[in-house]
């Protein structure tokens, strides 16, 4: 903290009255209407600088940013957290509204595919704001636990719809996008021109799969048992036929094994499968 920030700070005896009001959820506090200019010209010039320099750029510089007096600055944010809360809770409101406008002027998949790089532009341009205000007022704090409820109700909403409509994995949660477009934003940070081809290779991940048919699985059905498979050198279908069926039909001339199911075929060492010692009965044999 520089000696100016020192000052300034003990010029304010109701810092940790604002610091209180900035923990007060993920809602801007009331005001007068020059006032509340003031302070969004503040919010935006700092979110600025913040995204440039990182959560510890000079205060000085963001009230000339914002076009105000650090006097001005320091009413409105009597310590430096109080102004990257502000940040933090603006910008968490500003991702989720984008996310209103798209569910309502898209389909759902489009709009889930919006929003996905909405949020992971945001996540790019923190540069440690979060880290900054986790550890100063913890993860636990109302301002965190708001804005992360917050974030979370957008993605559930963004994802039911999709998978209402059939278009997403019916097995994919929110926490599962958070972390996947967390993780992109992380990996990107030095490169941001990969930002999206892997969203776009995260997004093909995310749709729906699918099914044995050629067609997409309803939202809910589970995804087919990958051991319920038809036995080799049998077409899809026939894998309920009788033994000596099966193995015509599969070019196959072992013609006494008739008449059982082809599992039992598989099973075998008359058929030549090596199995656990089951056997043909001899009722089913057919004499050459």
């Amino acid at each position: 903290m520089s000696a100016n920030e020192t000052t300034h700070r003990a010029a304010w005896p109701q810092a940790d009255q604002h610091r209180a009001e900035s923990q007060a959820g993920c809602a801007e506090p009331k005001m007068r209407a020059d006032a509340r200019r003031s302070r969004a010209r503040l919010i935006e010039a700092a979110t600025a600088a913040f995204a440039t320099n990182g959560a510890d750029a000079p205060l000085d510089d963001i009230a000339r940013r914002a076009g105000v007096g650090i006097g001005t600055l320091y009413r409105h944010f009597p310590t430096r957290i109080d102004l990257q809360a502000a940040v933090f809770r603006s910008q968490v409101t500003n991702v989720c509204s984008q996310a209103e406008e798209l569910i309502t002027a898209g389909a759902p998949e489009q709009a889930f595919a919006a929003w996905l790089r909405v949020l992971a532009a945001y996540l790019v341009t923190k540069r440690g704001l979060s880290r900054a205000v986790m550890e100063s007022l913890g993860k636990d704090s109302e301002l965190v636990s708001s804005c992360f409820m917050t974030m979370r109700e957008t993605v559930d909403r963004l994802l039911a719809a999709a998978q209402e409509a059939g278009v997403l994995r019916p097995d994919l949660t929110a926490t599962d996008v958070l972390r996947l477009v967390h993780g992109v934003a992380i990996t990107t940070e030095q490169a941001p021109e990969e930002t999206d081809r892997l969203l776009s290779l995260i997004l093909d991940g995310m749709r729906a799969q699918p099914s044995p048919g050629g067609t997409l699985r309803s939202p809910g059905e589970p995804p087919p048992d990958p051991r319920a498979r038809t036995p080799r050198g049998v077409p899809d279908g026939e894998a309920s036929l009788s033994g000596t069926q099966a193995r015509s039909r599969a070019g196959g001339s072992r013609r006494e094994c008739s008449g059982l199911p082809w599992c039992a075929l598989r099973r075998s060492p008359r058929c030549g499968s090596g199995g656990a010692g089951l056997r043909v009965p001899s009722e089913t044999r057919r004499a050459p």
